[in-house]
């Protein structure tokens, strides 16, 4: 097992409660999020740098901003999830 999943999984639920609490204070709103990491991933997918990188790279590269949209579409329905829940969603999306 690769012991950085575990962070990483913990890392996207946190920046997903950092997402709640910046809607929650009035500081930004779901919309706001879901707008700015639309914009991410099509920047990841978008990417032709040089350098070209495979079609399963930019999909991994992808994948933690796609947890968040799926996260904070989650929250706007007041929904309960976890990581599994997320990852298995992206993965039926995509």
């Amino acid at each position: 097992m690769n012991t950085a999943n575990p962070q990483l999984e913990g890392l996207y639920l946190a920046f997903a409660a950092i997402n709640r609490l910046l809607v929650s204070k009035g500081l930004v709103s779901h919309a706001d999020l879901q707008q700015v990491l639309q914009d991410a991933e099509q920047t990841v997918l978008a990417d032709s740098r040089p350098l070209n990188v495979s079609q399963s790279h930019q999909k991994a590269v992808a994948f933690p901003i796609r947890v968040l949209l799926l996260a904070n579409e989650a929250c706007e329905k007041d929904e309960q999830f976890d990581f599994e829940d997320l990852a298995r969603e992206v993965g039926r999306r995509t």
